[in-house]
């Protein structure tokens, strides 16, 4: 009998130990149903990245979450409005044979505000900072531009982050 009650407690402090996988929490107003991510604000001369962002964090928001992702402001729940702040690229690896950049490291800074129909903010971040590292061929007959795939791993690491963010709100 004893062996019983000490299996039975066993089981009972494992089950409530308030362990819980990390990043599936959902902190935000559970009447919330469907989000509005407009185009992007760009503040930089940077054009094609700001219409990367809410594409890629639309589709992180259809497959990571439960919510609907609608056009029109309008019509949603809530609207996650972005901003394209600052957008710096920069060498950081040089060849020393050649002396010309081999590296470069990209810096963008993102401002977000997740607002509900009534205009309380949920959550707001004015400044995100998110880096990219590329390399460039020193040789021109090896070279391959991998400046585009580089801002679109950029756009997939910021769209993780901030829906992860939204999510957790942290």
């Amino acid at each position: 009998m004893r062996k019983v009650r000490l299996l039975a407690a066993a089981a009972m402090s494992l089950a409530g130990c308030g362990y819980q996988v990390a990043g599936k929490a959902d902190l935000l107003p559970r009447n919330l149903e469907t989000i509005a991510v407009p185009a992007f604000q760009n503040l930089t001369v940077r054009y094609k990245l700001a219409d990367r962002l809410p594409a890629a964090v639309t589709r992180e928001f259809i497959t990571r979450t439960r919510y609907r992702v609608v056009v029109k402001p309008e019509e949603a729940d809530a609207t996650l409005q972005g901003a394209l702040v600052s957008y710096q690229a920069f060498p950081v690896i040089f060849d020393q044979r050649t002396g010309r950049a081999s590296g470069i490291q990209v810096v963008v800074l993102l401002s977000v505000t997740l607002t509900d129909r009534a205009g309380k903010v949920l959550f707001t971040r004015p400044q995100m900072d998110f880096r990219e590292r590329y390399e460039i061929s020193v040789t021109q007959d090896a070279y391959f531009e991998e400046n585009e795939i580089a801002l679109e791993r950029l756009s997939r690491d910021v769209a993780r982050t901030l829906v992860s963010s939204v999510l957790e709100m942290f």
